[in-house]
């Protein structure tokens, strides 16, 4: 099954692309592995999966010693400042930063440890009250404010959608996600690339990645529905 959903979703990114007129290799798939066995996560690994991500900081490092060194691990979940030196230097990219006291503690921890962590700023384009992130007019400050801060780069921004039946309903999110980063890559920020933007999601990625889209996050469509009865 999860060959066959990897498949379907790659042949879907590469879709999307045709209709963009941009490359399928410029969009990383990363696999959302929460509440997932790590049997499934070396089934998908033996299809070709090196990119994972993980929204909860323990079941991330609980993980990590299991599998395969040459993987790739996403922070993709709300991250507490008090969790932050468990990740630092063990991950790819850090996707979800949406306070200054959060990347202040990046920042302290990855001085400590001589690294320096990608990171993305999370924006809130929906204004969901239920979601994290920083409000779309209150970004560039932001940036601005971080990207000073030794220990880390920004590497792009991240947004969650709403959940949505038609995915056509988030375009105008991906849109705006998209029209954000080249305001701030406008603004010719030092140590701010906006290389990266992580948006879409299982119901809506092919969406995503016709807007902009260099990082999608997949969860249900690579692995099934979600078993949150180990949480």
């Amino acid at each position: 099954m999860i060959k066959e959903n990897i498949n379907t979703v790659l042949e879907n990114i590469d879709t999307a692309c045709k209709n963009a007129g941009r490359k399928p290799e410029d969009v990383c798939l990363i696999a959302v592995s929460k509440t997932k066995p790590v049997s499934m996560l070396l089934e998908a690994y033996d299809c070709g999966m090196r990119q994972y991500g993980e929204n909860k900081v323990q079941e991330m490092c609980d993980k990590m010693p299991q599998l395969p060194q040459d993987i790739h691990w996403h922070m993709i979940g709300h991250l507490q400042t008090n969790k932050v030196k468990y990740i630092v230097g063990r991950t790819e990219l850090i996707h979800s930063v949406d306070s200054i006291k959060l990347a202040e503690e990046i920042s302290r921890e990855s001085c400590k440890k001589n690294v320096i962590s990608n990171i993305l700023v999370e924006v809130n384009v929906a204004r969901e009250e239920s979601k994290f992130g920083i409000m779309p007019e209150d970004a560039v400050a932001f940036v601005e404010m971080i990207s000073r801060l030794p220990g880390i780069c920004v590497k792009g921004l991240m947004t969650i959608a709403p959940f949505v039946e038609n995915p056509e309903e988030n375009r105008e999110i991906f849109r705006n996600l998209k029209k954000l980063s080249i305001d701030i890559i406008n603004k010719h920020i030092d140590n701010v690339s906006m290389n990266v933007l992580s948006m879409g999601m299982t119901n809506d990625y092919m969406v995503a990645v016709e807007e902009g889209a260099t990082h999608v996050r997949v969860g249900t469509g690579i692995f099934g529905e979600r078993n949150y009865r180990k949480e």
